[in-house]
C-alpha cells in the first residue's frame, strides 16, 4: 500500500471518536512518561526515599499495567466515556499529591502521614485510576475502525504512544531545569484535568456497541484459568526479563546519568528508546517479516541485553545513546512477534481470554526491575558501575537461555 492510499484511508477510514480518542491517548502518554522520566530522581532527591525509589517506581508501573484485566469489567458496565473521565480524574488528583511530596507547604502533611506510607498511597491510587486508560482506548480503536482499516487504526495508536513517550520526558527536562522537579508531576496533574475537560467536551461514546458484560466473577475465573496453566505463565515470567531491562532506562540510567557521567539532562537519554522506534520500527518490521516470531524474539532479546554491557564497557554520554538505541532496535524486533507467539501457546479454543493476559510481562518486569534497581544503586552506583550494567544485561542474556531451553524442550517449536 502507498502513502497517498494510507493517507485515504486514514482520513476517511475512521470516526472523528476515533481520533479524539488517540489524541487523548497522546497527551495521556506525554503526562505519564513525563512523570515517569523523573519519578526516581523525584524520589531519591526531592522526598529523601533513595533507598526505595526504585521499588516504588516499580510498584507504580507495575499496578498500572497489571490492573486493566480488572478495569475492563469498569469499562463494559459504565462505558468508555465515563470511565475516561474517572480516569483522568484520578491521575490528575493523583500527579497533584505526588508532586505535593517535594513542596515546603504540604511538607507538615506529609510528615503527620509519613513519607513512605503517604508516597506509597498516593502512587497506588495514581496507578489505580492509570489503568483504566488502556481497556478505553484500545476498545475504542477496535470499535472506531472499519475491519479493512483496523489494522492502519492500531499503527497510529502505537506510533501516537511512542510520540508521547518521546515527547514526555522532553518537557520533563524543561521544565525540571526551569521551575522544579516537583512541577513535572504538576504538569501531568493539569494535563490530566485537561484531558478529563476535553473528555467531557468533545468525547463521544461510539455507536452501536454492546459491552462485553464481563463481571469481576467472570475475570477471577479467567484469571485461575491462566495462572492455571504452568506451561503459559512460566514463558510470561521467562518474558518479563526483557522488561526488568526495559525499565531500568526509567529506574536506574537517570542516577547513572547524573552521579557517573555527570550528565543532567538524563531526560534525553531516557527519550532515545521511544524516537528509536517511531523512526526504525517499520524498517526493521520489514526487514524482520520472514523471520519466524520465536526466532524475532530472541535476536530482539540479544540485541537488549548486548546494550547494557556496552553501557559499563563503555562510560560516555556517546555510547549510552547508542546503547539505548540497540535496545530499542531490539524492543522493535520483537514486540511485533511476541502477540504471535503468545496466541500459538494459548489453547486454540481460549485465545482471547490468554491474549488478555499477554501484557503481563510488563508488569512482572515493572515489580521486579525496581527493587533491582535499588540493590545495584546502592551497592555498584559508585564503586563498580561496570558491575552494575554487566548484571543487567546478564539478566537478559539468563532470560535468553531459558526462552530457548523452554521452546526446544517444552514448547517443542510449535512458533514453526
Amino acid at each position: 500500500m502507498n502513502l497517498s492510499q494510507r493517507w485515504h484511508e486514514a482520513r476517511h477510514g475512521f470516526s472523528s471518536t476515533f481520533w479524539i480518542a488517540n489524541t487523548l491517548e497522546l497527551f495521556e502518554r506525554l503526562a505519564f512518561y513525563g512523570a515517569k522520566a523523573v519519578l526516581t530522581i523525584f524520589l531519591i532527591e526531592k522526598v529523601g526515599l533513595a533507598e526505595d525509589a526504585g521499588a516504588l517506581a516499580g510498584m507504580f508501573s507495575g499496578v498500572i499495567y497489571a490492573l486493566p484485566i480488572f478495569a475492563g469489567v469498569l469499562v463494559d458496565k459504565y462505558g468508555f466515556r465515563k470511565t475516561l473521565i474517572a480516569c483522568f480524574a484520578i491521575f490528575g488528583i493523583g500527579y497533584l499529591l505526588i508532586g505535593m511530596a517535594g513542596l515546603a507547604f504540604a511538607e507538615d502533611i506529609v510528615n503527620v502521614v509519613g513519607k513512605k506510607p503517604y508516597v506509597i498511597t498516593v502512587l497506588l491510587l495514581t496507578a489505580i485510576g492509570g489503568s483504566l486508560i488502556k481497556p478505553c482506548i484500545v476498545g475504542t480503536v477496535t470499535k472506531t475502525s472499519k475491519e479493512e482499516t483496523r489494522a492502519l487504526g492500531f499503527s497510529i495508536y502505537y506510533s501516537l504512544v511512542n510520540f508521547g513517550g518521546a515527547i514526555g520526558p522532553m518537557l520533563a527536562l524543561l521544565i525540571r531545569t526551569d521551575i522544579g522537579i516537583e512541577y513535572v508531576l504538576m504538569m501531568s496533574s493539569v494535563t490530566s484535568f485537561l484531558l478529563m475537560f476535553g473528555t467531557i467536551f468533545f468525547f463521544k461514546e461510539p455507536e452501536g456497541v454492546k459491552p462485553e458484560g464481563k463481571s469481576f466473577k467472570q475475570v477471577t475465573k479467567d484469571m485461575f484459568l491462566v495462572f492455571g496453566n504452568v506451561r503459559f505463565i512460566s514463558f510470561l515470567v521467562i518474558f518479563s526479563g526483557f522488561w526488568i531491562m526495559f525499565w531500568q532506562i526509567f529506574y536506574l540510567l537517570p542516577s547513572y546519568s547524573k552521579d557517573v557521567l555527570l550528565f543532567e539532562e538524563f531526560e534525553i537519554l531516557e527519550t532515545v528508546d521511544a524516537w528509536c522506534i517511531i523512526f526504525f520500527s517499520v524498517l526493521i518490521a520489514t526487514l524482520a517479516k520472514n523471520w519466524k516470531p520465536f526466532t524475532a524474539m530472541i535476536v530482539g532479546f540479544l540485541l537488549a541485553s548486548v546494550s547494557w554491557f556496552l553501557i559499563g564497557l563503555f562510560p560516555t554520554i556517546l555510547m549510552a545513546v547508542i546503547a539505548v538505541a540497540i535496545f530499542a532496535i531490539g524492543e522493535a524486533t520483537q514486540a511485533p512477534r511476541f502477540y504471535e507467539y503468545v496466541s500459538k501457546l494459548a489453547p486454540q479454543d481460549q485465545v482471547g481470554t490468554y491474549m488478555g493476559f499477554a501484557f503481563l510481562p510488563v508488569a512482572i518486569g515493572s515489580f521486579a526491575a525496581g527493587p533491582i534497581s535499588d540493590w545495584l544503586r546502592i551497592n555498584y552506583m559508585t564503586s563498580n558501575p561496570q558491575l552494575m550494567w554487566q548484571i543487567v544485561g546478564a539478566i537478559g542474556l539468563a532470560c535468553t537461555v531459558l526462552m530457548l531451553a523452554y521452546d526446544q524442550l517444552i514448547v517443542k517449536r510449535i512458533s514453526k
